[in-house]
């Protein structure tokens, strides 16, 4: 079949010319859609798939570290997630009374003690804050606490952990200090530490890690595109470890009141840890949340001669773009279902071996059900798939949305428990898949994905699994 792009117009009577090397070819949009639904049945998916061999290629997850509404410990944090906790309340790092949505997954108690010097952390936003203490502690998890990191090149070491935002605090505040008493009251900070790279950055500068070193900003897709960059960097062989993921700190009245003048939030200030219910009939707009999520990626050639704690294996990835619309996803899925079946292609994994999806969902009225119409385009047979949503209980964290829920994935093949999504009140019935509904449940799982989408139409999909030898 001749290679064709496919474009879906708004107007359905309009005919779209495409140009190729030897001639024009005029479609109709019932012909776009045909071919569409053609390069699905012919996608590479369909071919029998084969895993990475080599030990220098294999990725695999050797650490995890996080920031989040139920503390800085991965093993509370899963705790939290399996006994269907909301970690959603009422905002009061600012006076919030004034804007319809008075709510969010505000951190509580976060200290840096131990990972981050006094000095230098009264002067950090706390997209910063959180990166570093994430960062290191996946580290530890790793077996590469501060008197271990002897046993890595820090040639070879790198950090790639994204933001949709970056430092927007020391931003907003100096902006206020701007218009109330001029530029000379704004810090001198200002200008390192609103950048979303100064997160990995000073990560990097404190564990003297000279490998590959930026942030990736893909809005809530963001922590998936950094995995898929830093597997990439191992399997090219120019890195034997990565820390990837992704944070965000965006609980600040500016970010609050943009998101409410584009509708995108619940307003349910009566009852805040119910307002986030993905698939359920009476959602009305996902949660604003922070934190941060990262993993230590390594080859597990690297890991087996460290001798290091193999968490699970990273299968493979994927990235595309809707090309669609500023805000709004292709509610046909059409971009979504082609990137997971390019993510299954790069893992060497079948269709019918995915029975684990955690995914974007989150709690909005059209892209909830854009995702699903993407699902049921890739996975005829839904009997044997769980799914579930952990921005059900953690909101959604931004940038740091698919770092987490790599995270909850991990977790669950290593557990053998799915944590419930919450909020289960009245299901979509087009949804059809078992969504974990209200309570959690034993599953074992044999290849698990996880689906981030980014405003503006950014599509990501990673692929897990038990490590087997």
């Amino acid at each position: 079949m001749e290679a064709q792009a496919i474009l879906l117009l708004p107007v359905p009577s309009a005919p779209t010319i495409f140009k190729t090397s030897s001639r024009i070819i005029v479609k109709s949009q019932e012909q776009i859609r045909a071919t569409g639904r053609q390069l699905l049945v012919s996608h590479p998916s369909a071919i029998a798939p084969k895993r990475e061999k080599d030990a220098k290629k294999r990725i695999v997850v050797t650490g995890m570290g996080l920031v989040s509404v139920f503390g800085g410990d991965v093993g509370t944090f899963y705790d939290s997630l399996l006994a269907g906790e909301s970690g959603i309340s009422l905002i009061d790092k600012f006076d919030a009374s004034s804007f319809p949505t008075r709510f969010g997954g505000q951190i509580r108690g976060f200290h840096s003690n131990g990972y981050i010097d006094a000095k230098s952390d009264k002067r950090l936003d706390d997209c910063q804050r959180y990166c570093i203490v994430a960062g290191k502690k996946a580290l530890e998890d790793a077996g590469l606490g501060n008197q271990e990191l002897y046993k890595i090149d820090k040639d070879r070491a790198g950090v790639v952990v994204g933001s949709g935002f970056g430092g927007v605090t020391i931003f907003s505040n100096n902006v206020e200090s701007l218009i109330e008493r001029g530029y000379k009251k704004i810090t001198p900070f200002l200008a390192p530490y609103c950048i979303p790279n100064m997160g990995p950055a000073l990560l990097a500068k404190d564990l003297g890690f000279m490998g590959p070193n930026y942030s990736i900003s893909a809005a809530c897709a963001t922590s998936n595109f950094c995995f898929c960059a830093a597997a990439n960097h191992i399997r090219e062989g120019k890195a034997d470890l990565m820390i990837a993921g992704g944070v965000d700190a965006p609980i600040v009245p500016v970010q609050l009141g943009g998101f409410v003048a584009c509708n995108a939030l619940s307003q349910r200030n009566d009852d805040p840890q119910t307002a986030s219910r993905p698939w359920d009939k009476d959602r009305d707009g996902f949660v604003l949340s922070e934190g941060a999520g990262v993993l230590v990626m390594e080859s597990l050639d690297h890991a087996m001669k460290r001798g290091a704690p193999i968490l699970a294996e990273y299968l493979g990835d994927a990235v595309n773009y809707d090309a669609y619309h500023v805000t709004n996803p292709r509610f046909d899925g059409l971009c979504v279902s082609s990137c997971i079946r390019s993510c299954l292609v790069d893992a060497g994994v079948s269709v019918e071996e995915v029975n684990y999806i955690n995914a974007h969902a989150t709690s909005t009225v059209v892209g909830d059900l854009a995702e699903v119409n993407a699902l049921k385009k890739v996975f005829k047979s839904k009997e044997e798939i769980k799914m579930n949503a952990t921005k059900s209980m953690i909101g959604h964290c931004m940038g740091a949305a698919g770092g987490l829920e790599a995270i909850a994935t991990i977790k669950a093949i290593q557990t053998g428990w799915l944590h419930p999504t919450i909020n289960q009140f009245n299901p979509e019935p087009e949804v059809e898949f078992d969504t974990v509904a209200n309570d959690k449940q034993q599953h074992e799982i044999n290849v698990a994905i996880s689906c981030s989408v980014g405003i503006g139409g950014h599509n990501s999909v990673i692929a897990f699994s038990e490590f087997k030898a």
